[in-house]
Protein backbone atom coordinates (compact mmCIF):
# COMPACT_ATOMS: atom_id res chain seq x y z
CA UNK A 1 0.00 0.00 0.00
CA UNK A 2 2.86 2.44 1.05
CA UNK A 3 4.67 1.73 -2.70
CA UNK A 4 1.18 2.78 -4.25
CA UNK A 5 0.84 6.00 -2.33
CA UNK A 6 4.20 6.55 -3.08
CA UNK A 7 3.76 6.29 -6.46
CA UNK A 8 0.91 8.24 -6.62
CA UNK A 9 2.36 11.27 -5.06
CA UNK A 10 5.10 11.22 -7.35
CA UNK A 11 2.65 11.14 -10.22
CA UNK A 12 0.97 14.64 -9.26
CA UNK A 13 4.00 15.80 -8.43
CA UNK A 14 5.65 15.78 -12.20
CA UNK A 15 4.47 19.30 -14.49
CA UNK A 16 0.96 18.91 -15.52
CA UNK A 17 2.22 20.28 -19.53
CA UNK A 18 5.25 20.31 -21.50
CA UNK A 19 6.63 24.01 -21.51
CA UNK A 20 8.39 25.13 -25.00
CA UNK A 21 11.77 26.89 -25.38
CA UNK A 22 12.20 28.55 -28.71
CA UNK A 23 16.03 30.32 -29.28
CA UNK A 24 15.43 33.69 -30.92
CA UNK A 25 17.74 35.04 -33.58
CA UNK A 26 17.30 37.96 -35.81
CA UNK A 27 17.95 37.79 -39.73
CA UNK A 28 21.11 39.52 -40.56
CA UNK A 29 21.16 43.06 -40.54
CA UNK A 30 18.46 43.44 -38.56
CA UNK A 31 17.85 44.23 -34.78
CA UNK A 32 14.16 43.08 -34.42
CA UNK A 33 11.80 40.12 -35.23
CA UNK A 34 7.75 39.58 -35.32
CA UNK A 35 6.92 35.84 -33.44
CA UNK A 36 4.06 33.99 -33.76
CA UNK A 37 2.71 31.65 -31.14
CA UNK A 38 -0.34 30.06 -28.59
CA UNK A 39 -0.62 28.67 -25.58
CA UNK A 40 -2.75 26.68 -23.85
CA UNK A 41 -4.30 27.18 -20.34
CA UNK A 42 -1.14 26.77 -18.06
CA UNK A 43 1.07 26.52 -20.53
CA UNK A 44 4.35 28.77 -21.08
CA UNK A 45 6.48 29.22 -23.99
CA UNK A 46 9.91 30.84 -23.41
CA UNK A 47 12.14 32.85 -26.39
CA UNK A 48 15.38 32.80 -25.56
CA UNK A 49 18.07 35.43 -26.60
CA UNK A 50 21.54 36.70 -26.05
CA UNK A 51 22.36 40.43 -25.79
CA UNK A 52 24.79 42.48 -23.22
CA UNK A 53 24.49 44.87 -20.14
CA UNK A 54 23.62 48.53 -21.17
CA UNK A 55 21.31 47.15 -24.53
CA UNK A 56 17.89 48.55 -25.04
CA UNK A 57 15.70 45.26 -24.96
CA UNK A 58 11.93 46.22 -26.77
CA UNK A 59 8.98 43.82 -26.39
CA UNK A 60 5.28 44.15 -27.67
CA UNK A 61 2.66 41.29 -27.02
CA UNK A 62 -1.12 41.74 -28.81
CA UNK A 63 -3.88 38.82 -28.63
CA UNK A 64 -4.32 37.21 -32.42
CA UNK A 65 -7.69 35.17 -31.52
CA UNK A 66 -8.39 33.05 -28.07
CA UNK A 67 -11.28 30.93 -27.34
CA UNK A 68 -11.47 32.95 -23.57
CA UNK A 69 -10.50 36.01 -22.58
CA UNK A 70 -6.99 37.14 -24.21
CA UNK A 71 -5.34 37.59 -20.65
CA UNK A 72 -1.97 36.63 -21.89
CA UNK A 73 1.32 38.42 -20.62
CA UNK A 74 5.09 38.10 -21.15
CA UNK A 75 7.59 38.90 -18.48
CA UNK A 76 11.80 39.39 -18.98
CA UNK A 77 13.94 36.79 -17.32
CA UNK A 78 17.61 37.82 -16.56
CA UNK A 79 20.49 34.96 -17.21
CA UNK A 80 20.70 32.26 -15.13
CA UNK A 81 17.04 32.93 -13.38
CA UNK A 82 15.01 30.59 -11.71
CA UNK A 83 11.73 32.54 -12.44
CA UNK A 84 12.44 35.93 -11.30
CA UNK A 85 11.63 38.44 -13.91
CA UNK A 86 13.17 42.11 -14.16
CA UNK A 87 9.96 42.88 -16.26
CA UNK A 88 6.48 41.65 -15.68
CA UNK A 89 3.74 42.51 -18.09
CA UNK A 90 0.99 41.63 -15.81
CA UNK A 91 1.69 44.45 -13.82
CA UNK A 92 3.94 46.82 -16.53
CA UNK A 93 1.43 46.06 -19.29
CA UNK A 94 2.21 44.45 -22.79
CA UNK A 95 4.94 46.70 -24.41
CA UNK A 96 8.73 46.89 -22.42
CA UNK A 97 11.62 48.66 -22.84
CA UNK A 98 14.37 48.34 -20.51
CA UNK A 99 18.03 48.53 -20.55
CA UNK A 100 19.72 45.45 -19.67
CA UNK A 101 21.79 45.06 -16.48
CA UNK A 102 24.14 41.98 -17.63
CA UNK A 103 25.55 39.89 -20.22
CA UNK A 104 23.72 36.65 -21.08
CA UNK A 105 20.37 34.67 -22.45
CA UNK A 106 17.32 36.51 -22.00
CA UNK A 107 14.43 34.61 -21.53
CA UNK A 108 10.88 36.55 -22.55
CA UNK A 109 8.10 34.09 -20.92
CA UNK A 110 4.55 34.49 -22.74
CA UNK A 111 1.94 33.09 -20.46
CA UNK A 112 -1.95 33.09 -19.63
CA UNK A 113 -3.37 34.33 -16.46
CA UNK A 114 -6.48 34.00 -14.60
CA UNK A 115 -9.71 31.74 -15.83
CA UNK A 116 -7.66 31.35 -19.46
CA UNK A 117 -4.91 29.39 -17.58
CA UNK A 118 -7.20 27.59 -15.10
CA UNK A 119 -9.84 26.26 -17.90
CA UNK A 120 -7.56 25.49 -20.61
CA UNK A 121 -8.17 27.84 -22.68
CA UNK A 122 -6.18 28.91 -26.07
CA UNK A 123 -4.82 31.98 -27.01
CA UNK A 124 -2.44 33.04 -30.83
CA UNK A 125 -0.23 35.86 -30.27
CA UNK A 126 2.54 37.97 -31.69
CA UNK A 127 5.32 38.55 -30.27
CA UNK A 128 7.63 41.91 -31.27
CA UNK A 129 11.38 41.34 -29.90
CA UNK A 130 14.23 43.64 -30.43
CA UNK A 131 17.52 44.71 -29.02
CA UNK A 132 19.83 48.06 -29.83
Amino acid sequence: MRHILLSALVLFALPATAQTTIPVQFERGTDSATLSGSIIGDEYTDYVLGARAGQQMNVGLSVEGTNGSGTVYFNILPPGSDGYAIYNGSIDGNDAFIELPENGDYTIRVYHMGNDRDTGKTSGFRLGVGIK
